[in-house]
Protein backbone atom coordinates (compact mmCIF):
# COMPACT_ATOMS: atom_id res chain seq x y z
CA UNK A 1 0.00 0.00 0.00
CA UNK A 2 1.48 2.96 -0.85
CA UNK A 3 0.52 7.16 -0.07
CA UNK A 4 -0.43 8.13 3.16
CA UNK A 5 -2.27 5.38 5.13
CA UNK A 6 -4.85 5.92 7.93
CA UNK A 7 -4.83 2.83 10.83
CA UNK A 8 -7.02 2.46 13.45
CA UNK A 9 -5.46 0.36 16.36
CA UNK A 10 -7.11 -1.02 19.38
CA UNK A 11 -5.62 -1.63 22.75
CA UNK A 12 -2.92 1.48 22.80
CA UNK A 13 -2.76 2.20 26.34
CA UNK A 14 0.69 -0.24 26.10
CA UNK A 15 2.62 -3.16 24.81
CA UNK A 16 2.78 -3.81 21.43
CA UNK A 17 -0.44 -1.69 20.73
CA UNK A 18 1.24 1.42 22.26
CA UNK A 19 4.43 -0.09 19.93
CA UNK A 20 2.63 0.43 16.80
CA UNK A 21 1.03 3.76 17.16
CA UNK A 22 4.10 4.95 17.34
CA UNK A 23 5.79 2.84 14.83
CA UNK A 24 2.83 4.37 12.10
CA UNK A 25 3.38 8.19 13.26
CA UNK A 26 7.23 7.45 12.09
CA UNK A 27 6.21 6.59 9.13
CA UNK A 28 4.00 9.55 8.41
CA UNK A 29 0.85 7.87 8.40
CA UNK A 30 -2.47 8.81 10.35
CA UNK A 31 -3.69 6.28 13.01
CA UNK A 32 -6.83 6.49 15.67
CA UNK A 33 -5.77 5.16 18.79
CA UNK A 34 -8.18 3.63 20.73
CA UNK A 35 -8.42 2.12 24.75
CA UNK A 36 -11.84 1.36 27.07
CA UNK A 37 -12.01 3.40 30.07
CA UNK A 38 -10.45 2.10 32.98
CA UNK A 39 -10.19 3.06 37.07
CA UNK A 40 -12.50 6.04 36.32
CA UNK A 41 -10.16 6.74 33.60
CA UNK A 42 -11.71 7.71 30.16
CA UNK A 43 -10.20 6.08 27.33
CA UNK A 44 -9.10 8.83 25.38
CA UNK A 45 -7.22 10.20 28.79
CA UNK A 46 -5.71 7.47 28.81
CA UNK A 47 -3.92 8.03 25.89
CA UNK A 48 -2.75 11.46 26.13
CA UNK A 49 1.03 10.85 25.90
CA UNK A 50 -0.03 9.45 22.53
CA UNK A 51 -2.15 12.02 21.75
CA UNK A 52 0.53 14.61 22.48
CA UNK A 53 2.50 12.36 19.88
CA UNK A 54 0.17 13.15 17.30
CA UNK A 55 -2.58 10.35 17.37
CA UNK A 56 -5.71 10.85 17.25
CA UNK A 57 -7.55 9.16 20.19
CA UNK A 58 -11.11 7.09 20.73
CA UNK A 59 -12.64 5.89 23.15
CA UNK A 60 -13.49 1.83 22.29
CA UNK A 61 -14.22 -0.78 24.77
CA UNK A 62 -14.26 -4.15 23.06
CA UNK A 63 -17.09 -5.38 25.38
CA UNK A 64 -19.39 -3.25 23.96
CA UNK A 65 -22.79 -4.73 22.42
CA UNK A 66 -22.15 -5.77 18.69
CA UNK A 67 -24.84 -2.65 17.67
CA UNK A 68 -22.46 -0.03 20.19
CA UNK A 69 -19.23 -1.16 17.66
CA UNK A 70 -21.53 -0.51 14.62
CA UNK A 71 -22.25 2.66 15.67
CA UNK A 72 -19.16 3.72 16.75
CA UNK A 73 -17.45 2.44 13.58
CA UNK A 74 -19.46 4.85 11.61
CA UNK A 75 -18.84 7.64 14.03
CA UNK A 76 -15.05 6.95 13.41
CA UNK A 77 -15.06 6.95 9.46
CA UNK A 78 -17.13 10.24 9.58
CA UNK A 79 -15.08 12.19 11.92
CA UNK A 80 -12.03 10.83 10.96
CA UNK A 81 -12.63 9.96 7.14
CA UNK A 82 -11.49 6.50 5.66
CA UNK A 83 -9.98 3.71 7.53
CA UNK A 84 -7.32 1.98 5.48
CA UNK A 85 -5.74 -0.80 8.16
CA UNK A 86 -7.68 -2.07 10.91
CA UNK A 87 -5.47 -3.23 13.79
CA UNK A 88 -7.51 -5.68 15.90
CA UNK A 89 -5.33 -5.75 18.75
CA UNK A 90 -7.02 -4.99 22.36
CA UNK A 91 -6.72 -8.41 24.15
CA UNK A 92 -5.91 -9.63 28.16
CA UNK A 93 -5.31 -13.23 29.55
CA UNK A 94 -7.09 -15.25 31.87
CA UNK A 95 -4.58 -17.56 33.53
CA UNK A 96 -6.99 -20.46 34.84
CA UNK A 97 -7.31 -24.38 34.59
CA UNK A 98 -9.96 -25.48 32.06
CA UNK A 99 -12.17 -27.75 35.08
CA UNK A 100 -11.89 -24.42 37.32
CA UNK A 101 -13.89 -22.12 34.36
CA UNK A 102 -17.32 -22.30 33.13
CA UNK A 103 -19.41 -21.08 30.52
CA UNK A 104 -19.40 -17.62 31.07
CA UNK A 105 -15.79 -17.10 32.20
CA UNK A 106 -14.89 -18.32 29.19
CA UNK A 107 -17.22 -16.32 26.91
CA UNK A 108 -16.07 -13.05 28.83
CA UNK A 109 -12.36 -13.81 27.33
CA UNK A 110 -13.75 -15.06 24.03
CA UNK A 111 -15.64 -11.51 23.76
CA UNK A 112 -12.41 -9.32 24.70
CA UNK A 113 -10.45 -11.37 22.32
CA UNK A 114 -11.57 -12.60 19.43
CA UNK A 115 -15.62 -11.92 19.54
CA UNK A 116 -15.33 -8.18 19.80
CA UNK A 117 -12.54 -7.79 17.49
CA UNK A 118 -14.95 -9.70 14.58
CA UNK A 119 -17.46 -7.65 15.67
CA UNK A 120 -15.39 -4.43 15.50
CA UNK A 121 -14.31 -5.99 11.82
CA UNK A 122 -17.74 -6.74 11.07
CA UNK A 123 -18.75 -2.91 11.31
CA UNK A 124 -15.91 -1.38 9.40
CA UNK A 125 -16.59 -4.05 6.71
CA UNK A 126 -19.43 -2.51 4.54
CA UNK A 127 -17.39 1.14 4.46
CA UNK A 128 -14.11 -0.48 3.74
CA UNK A 129 -15.93 -3.09 0.80
CA UNK A 130 -17.16 -0.25 -0.81
CA UNK A 131 -14.16 1.39 -0.98
CA UNK A 132 -12.50 -1.92 -2.61
CA UNK A 133 -9.07 -1.05 -0.58
CA UNK A 134 -7.71 -2.01 2.90
CA UNK A 135 -6.54 -4.17 5.13
CA UNK A 136 -7.44 -6.24 8.25
CA UNK A 137 -5.18 -7.51 10.62
CA UNK A 138 -5.71 -9.51 13.55
CA UNK A 139 -3.77 -10.53 16.67
CA UNK A 140 -2.04 -13.94 16.85
CA UNK A 141 0.05 -16.35 19.45
CA UNK A 142 2.36 -18.67 18.72
CA UNK A 143 0.56 -19.98 22.09
CA UNK A 144 -1.96 -21.63 19.83
CA UNK A 145 1.35 -23.36 18.64
CA UNK A 146 1.76 -25.07 21.47
CA UNK A 147 0.04 -26.20 25.18
CA UNK A 148 0.77 -24.49 28.51
CA UNK A 149 -1.61 -24.77 31.81
CA UNK A 150 -3.44 -21.86 32.36
CA UNK A 151 -3.14 -21.38 28.51
CA UNK A 152 -7.46 -22.37 27.88
CA UNK A 153 -8.75 -18.55 27.66
CA UNK A 154 -6.78 -16.64 25.59
CA UNK A 155 -5.16 -19.31 23.36
CA UNK A 156 -9.00 -20.33 22.94
CA UNK A 157 -9.52 -17.48 21.69
CA UNK A 158 -6.62 -16.58 19.45
CA UNK A 159 -7.67 -20.48 18.32
CA UNK A 160 -10.85 -18.93 17.36
CA UNK A 161 -9.34 -16.53 15.02
CA UNK A 162 -7.35 -19.22 13.54
CA UNK A 163 -10.14 -20.82 12.24
CA UNK A 164 -12.30 -18.27 11.29
CA UNK A 165 -9.71 -15.05 9.50
CA UNK A 166 -8.29 -16.92 6.86
CA UNK A 167 -12.06 -18.09 5.62
CA UNK A 168 -12.65 -14.26 5.92
CA UNK A 169 -9.93 -13.42 4.05
CA UNK A 170 -11.11 -15.92 0.78
CA UNK A 171 -14.94 -13.93 1.17
CA UNK A 172 -13.10 -10.73 1.22
CA UNK A 173 -10.34 -10.75 -1.31
CA UNK A 174 -12.68 -10.17 -4.64
CA UNK A 175 -13.17 -6.79 -2.38
CA UNK A 176 -9.60 -6.11 -2.69
CA UNK A 177 -9.06 -6.06 1.35
CA UNK A 178 -6.22 -7.87 2.63
CA UNK A 179 -6.32 -10.15 5.87
CA UNK A 180 -3.83 -11.49 7.88
CA UNK A 181 -3.02 -12.88 11.51
CA UNK A 182 -0.11 -11.30 13.03
CA UNK A 183 1.56 -14.45 14.96
CA UNK A 184 3.51 -12.85 17.61
CA UNK A 185 6.16 -14.60 19.80
CA UNK A 186 7.04 -13.46 23.30
CA UNK A 187 7.64 -9.55 23.26
CA UNK A 188 8.75 -7.68 26.36
CA UNK A 189 5.59 -5.59 27.12
CA UNK A 190 3.02 -5.18 30.37
CA UNK A 191 0.84 -8.11 29.21
CA UNK A 192 2.38 -10.72 32.30
CA UNK A 193 1.69 -7.69 34.39
CA UNK A 194 -0.57 -7.54 37.35
CA UNK A 195 -3.75 -5.85 35.79
CA UNK A 196 -2.91 -7.27 32.90
CA UNK A 197 -2.97 -10.47 33.64
CA UNK A 198 -5.62 -12.61 35.60
CA UNK A 199 -5.00 -15.78 37.93
CA UNK A 200 -8.79 -15.99 38.81
CA UNK A 201 -11.73 -18.47 38.41
CA UNK A 202 -15.26 -18.82 39.45
CA UNK A 203 -14.50 -22.04 41.30
CA UNK A 204 -11.28 -22.56 42.86
CA UNK A 205 -10.40 -26.49 43.17
CA UNK A 206 -7.99 -27.45 46.54
CA UNK A 207 -6.60 -30.15 43.61
CA UNK A 208 -5.37 -27.48 41.06
CA UNK A 209 -4.00 -25.52 44.34
CA UNK A 210 -0.13 -26.42 42.64
CA UNK A 211 -0.81 -25.94 39.28
CA UNK A 212 -1.74 -22.76 39.68
CA UNK A 213 0.53 -21.49 41.95
CA UNK A 214 3.43 -22.97 38.97
CA UNK A 215 1.24 -21.12 36.48
CA UNK A 216 1.56 -17.71 38.47
CA UNK A 217 5.24 -17.96 39.82
CA UNK A 218 5.98 -18.96 35.88
CA UNK A 219 4.20 -15.98 34.51
CA UNK A 220 6.12 -14.03 36.96
CA UNK A 221 9.22 -15.47 36.20
CA UNK A 222 8.21 -14.52 32.75
CA UNK A 223 7.21 -10.93 32.68
CA UNK A 224 9.60 -8.46 31.22
CA UNK A 225 12.20 -11.15 30.54
CA UNK A 226 10.49 -11.66 27.30
CA UNK A 227 13.23 -11.96 23.82
CA UNK A 228 11.01 -9.92 21.58
CA UNK A 229 11.74 -6.32 21.48
CA UNK A 230 7.94 -4.81 21.38
CA UNK A 231 9.16 -1.71 19.23
CA UNK A 232 11.05 -3.46 16.70
CA UNK A 233 7.37 -6.18 16.20
CA UNK A 234 5.62 -2.83 15.29
CA UNK A 235 7.97 -1.42 13.09
CA UNK A 236 8.31 -5.09 10.88
CA UNK A 237 4.17 -4.97 11.04
CA UNK A 238 4.04 -1.67 9.45
CA UNK A 239 6.67 -2.09 6.87
CA UNK A 240 4.66 -5.80 5.83
CA UNK A 241 1.13 -3.05 5.43
CA UNK A 242 2.84 -0.94 3.35
CA UNK A 243 5.60 -3.18 1.56
CA UNK A 244 8.52 -1.23 2.23
CA UNK A 245 11.68 -1.71 3.49
CA UNK A 246 12.48 -4.98 4.55
CA UNK A 247 9.35 -6.39 3.22
CA UNK A 248 9.18 -4.58 -0.12
CA UNK A 249 8.20 -7.04 -2.90
CA UNK A 250 6.81 -9.22 -0.66
CA UNK A 251 2.81 -10.12 -0.28
CA UNK A 252 0.96 -9.67 3.11
CA UNK A 253 0.63 -13.30 4.13
CA UNK A 254 -2.64 -14.97 6.15
CA UNK A 255 -0.13 -15.80 8.83
CA UNK A 256 2.69 -13.41 9.61
CA UNK A 257 5.49 -14.77 11.74
CA UNK A 258 6.66 -11.81 14.17
CA UNK A 259 9.33 -12.35 16.61
CA UNK A 260 12.55 -14.99 16.77
CA UNK A 261 11.19 -17.43 18.46
CA UNK A 262 7.81 -17.94 16.35
CA UNK A 263 9.91 -19.61 13.95
CA UNK A 264 10.99 -22.52 16.11
CA UNK A 265 7.77 -23.11 17.98
CA UNK A 266 5.66 -23.27 14.46
CA UNK A 267 8.24 -24.98 13.07
CA UNK A 268 8.46 -27.62 15.70
CA UNK A 269 4.61 -27.81 15.95
CA UNK A 270 4.67 -28.56 12.25
CA UNK A 271 7.17 -31.23 12.50
CA UNK A 272 5.31 -32.91 14.97
CA UNK A 273 2.03 -33.16 12.76
CA UNK A 274 4.20 -34.41 10.08
CA UNK A 275 5.29 -37.45 12.08
CA UNK A 276 1.42 -37.68 12.79
CA UNK A 277 0.80 -37.78 9.72
CA UNK A 278 3.66 -40.10 8.80
CA UNK A 279 2.95 -42.22 11.94
CA UNK A 280 -0.68 -43.28 11.18
CA UNK A 281 -1.07 -42.66 6.93
CA UNK A 282 -1.44 -46.21 6.61
CA UNK A 283 -4.18 -46.64 9.07
CA UNK A 284 -6.62 -43.21 9.53
CA UNK A 285 -6.83 -43.10 5.63
CA UNK A 286 -8.37 -46.28 5.35
CA UNK A 287 -11.75 -44.80 5.51
CA UNK A 288 -13.03 -44.35 1.64
CA UNK A 289 -16.65 -45.83 0.40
Amino acid sequence: MTGQLTWLVTGCSSGIGEALVRAILDKGDKVIATTRASKGISGADRLNVLKAAGASVYELDMASPEEVLQQQAKEIWETFGPIDVLVNNAGYIEATTFEEMNEQFLIDSLRINALGPFNLTRAFLPMMRARRTGTLLFSGTVGTYYAAPGGNCYCGAKGLIEGVVPNLALEVAPFNLRVSILTYGHFRTPVMEPGHIHHRAPKRLPEYEETNQQIQNGCADWSLNQPGDPRKAAELVVEAVRGEGRCEGRELPIRLPVGADTFEIVRKSCEEKMEILKEWEGIGSQTNL
